[in-house]
């Protein structure tokens, strides 16, 4: 019996999750499996992975295939490395303990360069909306000044025919005075 790692699709129509599971490869995609590793959720940003690693770890190590898909998501989670250096330990070439700490090494270093990206990412969208409110000050101040000087001619306008009508009805009774 071939066994593969694969996804199991679960979720709604344009908004899908997925189970890591261990199946046949002969059953279909959201069949019959043998156990549930774990859930992927490429919705979100950075995608989310949940998983059992030593399980994972464990069915590596017996032979079973992981698609393409899980097999970045193993390699994101360094279950593919932990298996590298499990075989070279099985081997003979490293020990337990300088496999242990590769992979310390490595995981702290991975832990590192995500933080700093999730940081950035977070930073981008900081400042994209800084921007857009910004930009919607401005544009409130520039509308407010707009609305101030309208106002301000509006009443200029006012005073200079108010000053008409006065002077022209000073030249009226001006006119019925001498006449």
């Amino acid at each position: 019996m071939a066994v593969k790692i694969r996804l199991a699709k679960r979720g709604r129509k344009k908004a899908p999750l997925y189970d890591i599971v261990v199946a046949d490869a002969r059953s279909p995609r959201d069949g019959k499996f043998i156990e549930k590793l774990g859930q992927y959720n490429p919705q979100s940003t950075p995608a989310g992975i949940t998983l059992k690693d030593d399980r994972a770890l464990y069915w590596l190590m017996v032979g079973a295939e992981p698609t393409d898909t899980t097999r970045k998501i193993l390699s994101v989670k360094g279950i593919m490395f932990k298996k590298h250096l499990q075989v070279g330990v099985d081997k003979g070439a490293i020990t337990q303990e300088v496999a242990d700490s590769r992979f310390e090494a490595w995981a702290k270093d991975k832990q590192e360069k995500r933080e700093s990206r999730i940081a950035k990412l977070t930073q981008g969208k900081d400042a994209v909306k800084q921007a857009a409110l910004d930009a919607e000050r401005k544009k409130r101040a520039d509308m407010e000044a707009a609305k101030q000087k309208a106002q301000a001619e509006a009443e200029a306008a006012a005073k200079a025919e108010e000053t008409t009508e006065e002077t022209s009805a000073a030249e009226t009774t001006e006119e019925s005075t001498e006449a």
